[in-house]
């Protein structure tokens, strides 16, 4: 069975302001959420790009969340099938903390 990877935006600079689909990210019956905090540059997104590197080699679909205004970066990873996601919780995302 082959992995499937999606790549999304969940949030993005508009003419009014900063709109967020980050509440939507994963469904309400997740099993875990986790919220990583840190200041810029200590490797937030490298980390959850690791954690995503290894489910995909065990063969599980994931779903990236790309930072709006820097799309290398990542601001969650969610891997559907086990309802675990990992969301970026510093600003702007904070809401989703």
């Amino acid at each position: 069975m082959k992995v499937k990877i999606k790549r999304m935006f969940p949030g993005g600079n508009t003419s009014k302001g900063f709109y967020s689909y980050y509440d939507y990210i994963i469904e309400k019956d997740a099993n875990r959420i986790f919220i990583i905090k840190g200041g810029p540059g200590v490797g937030k997104s490298s980390m959850m790009k690791k954690i995503a590197k290894e489910m995909i080699d065990r063969g599980y679909n994931i779903e990236y969340h790309h930072c709006s205004s820097d799309n290398n970066s990542i601001d969650g990873v969610v891997i559907p099938k086990l309802r675990v996601g990992l969301i970026d919780g510093t600003a702007p995302h904070v809401g989703v903390s």
